[in-house]
């Protein structure tokens, strides 16, 4: 690898850690600041510190997923809070499954004698 690939890949690797993640809830909000027409799409784009591609891909998904419900289909993917509730839940159920495991363990042990 030259000196130039590196350097151009460090760069790359940098803004990509470095880029901010959006939540289906910012996106949404300005999906709908761009519907509103207050700003153009360039300027909204700038404002938010998103690509203008970027913005018209939400737009495109955000656009799909409404047909796909109004036409009936009531499957949703859950938002960020629901997958965080879920996970907070999931590990709370892990924790209790494991020590009621181990009380079963212990009384089955006390229960055939093998003190």
């Amino acid at each position: 690898m030259t000196k130039k690939q590196s350097t151009s890949s460090l760069i790359s690797g940098m803004k990509r850690k470095t880029r901010k993640l959006f939540s289906s809830e910012e996106k949404i909000r300005i999906i709908i600041d761009g519907m509103r027409g207050e700003y153009t799409v360039a300027e909204l784009c700038r404002k938010e510190g998103i690509n203008q591609g970027t913005y018209y891909k939400w737009t495109k998904d955000f656009m799909d997923a409404g047909k796909r419900r109004l036409n009936g289909d009531t499957l949703r993917e859950a938002n960020t809070t629901e997958v965080n509730e879920l996970r907070v839940e999931n590990k709370s159920l892990k924790e209790l499954v494991a020590e009621l495991s181990l009380d079963n363990r212990v009384l089955k042990k006390n229960l055939n004698g093998d003190d």
